[in-house]
């Protein structure tokens, strides 16, 4: 039996509140992130294969541990060379230099502005260095999200470079094909709106689509979101851009009027998802699972680690530096064009599959694998439900509203003498 430990915040198959979720942060700040653990854990889960997901930021104690209880060390990752993660990649390298085990990293990714220009990534230059000289002491290559990426680590010496994408991509395996369901979209249409509050010009789309089209919503994905429909007393992080205009408080009518969505975990989200005609936003993984859920997506790309992914897998796009602020979204799904992505799937599956197998590493697509069982045991479970359903702003709304229904009329006792 061949043990791995995946580096995940939460199994799978897990259980947990959203109220426990936002207090743990058991999403990593995105509930994304669990889309790309979750695929990982399901192409690893082979027949004599045990997954077990745990952390490795612990240093030299929790190398320990792993070194006594792992064969196999999987590190699935996102935007991990950005300034921000620089104290989080050094405790990481910390434990990886410690451990006596194979490493590998799935999809890796640099954090740049849309110019791709590596010279903003200086000041963590040493600790890049670190973690990727650690890993490929342990590993044949480092696995990492695309074009940008591998740029920048070849800027820094390293050769065993390999772009293989992420492995959130991968959850429905090599066969899966999207296609539109409905030839253009009209304002009775629904649409799945994805943002990220940071990023500036979205004020605009967001006004015009929100009176535009009554059946759109938010799907929102960020812990501080979450805390917002948890909470009516939570207060927003505090962005640059102007949040007045987006669904980031109470107030907003696409939270006010209940249309807005959150679920703490991939399987409920992409069931969700796959009742839309359209999706599209700045959120990467958000318009992945939509992918995933059979549903049609364009990616509005505002950096290197947006952008990379959808090149590489041909994921229609835009970039922000592409959308006016009379931007619609029925101008976005008529270019939406997914011949390419459904085309290129199987091939680059092939590469993703290659780079398993040049790590010792086997998937569930492997003939005489069974690809179904995961799927089976997550179909099983009774997962929480839409966060944006209970929100207490709505529920504080329907007292309201039924607080000034007219009530029955009931018969007036005559007044005293």
């Amino acid at each position: 039996m061949t043990r791995i430990l995946l580096r995940a915040h939460k199994d799978p198959f897990r259980v947990v509140s959203p109220r426990a979720t936002f207090r743990k942060n058991l999403i990593g700040e995105n509930v994304g992130n669990l889309l790309f653990s979750s695929a990982s854990y399901k192409l690893l889960q082979t027949a004599g294969t045990e997954v077990e997901v745990g952390g490795i930021q612990g240093g030299r104690a929790e190398a320990a541990r792993i070194n006594a209880h792992a064969d196999h060390v999987v590190i699935p990752l996102a935007n991990a060379f950005r300034p921000s993660y620089t104290a989080a990649l050094d405790r990481m390298s910390e434990t990886i230099e410690a451990l006596r085990v194979p490493v590998t990293i799935l999809g890796v990714g640099a954090q740049l502005r849309l110019d791709g220009r590596i010279e903003r990534l200086d000041a963590m230059k040493e600790s890049v260095s670190r973690f990727v000289r650690a890993v490929l002491e342990r590993s044949p290559s480092i696995g990492v999200r695309g074009e940008f990426t591998e740029r920048y680590l070849k800027s820094l010496g390293f050769s065993d470079v390999e772009v293989i994408g992420c492995p959130s991509v991968f959850l429905r395996g090599p066969g899966l094909r999207v296609e539109k369901r409905v030839r253009a979209l009209t304002a009775a249409s629904r649409i799945s709106l994805n943002l990220s509050p940071y990023v500036p010009g979205l004020g605009p789309i967001v006004e015009r689509h929100t009176e535009r089209y009554p059946h759109l919503r938010y799907a929102a994905q960020h812990r501080d979101a979450l805390g917002m429909l948890l909470s009516h007393r939570h207060r927003s992080k505090a962005h640059s851009t102007d949040q007045t205009v987006l669904p980031t408080h109470h107030a907003h009518p696409l939270v006010r009027d209940g249309r807005t969505s959150f679920f703490v975990d991939p399987e409920p989200w992409m069931r969700y998802l796959a009742d839309f005609d359209f999706s599209f936003g700045t959120r990467i993984h958000g318009n992945i699972a939509a992918l995933l859920a059979g549903t049609p997506a364009m990616v509005l790309a505002h950096d290197s680690r947006t952008l990379e992914l959808v090149r590489y897998y041909d994921i229609p796009h835009r970039t922000m530096k592409q959308v006016r602020p009379d931007t619609d979204a029925a101008e976005l799904y008529a270019e939406t064009d997914l011949t390419a992505f459904n085309a290129g799937l199987g091939e680059r599956f092939d590469r993703f599959s290659a780079f398993l197998g040049a790590h010792g590493l086997h998937h569930v697509y492997e003939e005489g694998q069974d690809a179904t069982r995961f799927d089976r045991r997550v179909a099983a479970v009774r997962w929480p439900g839409d966060v944006g359903r209970k929100a207490p702003m709505r529920k504080l709304a329907d007292r309201v509203v039924t607080s000034l229904q007219p009530r029955p009329e009931t018969a007036r006792r005559p007044a005293a003498a």
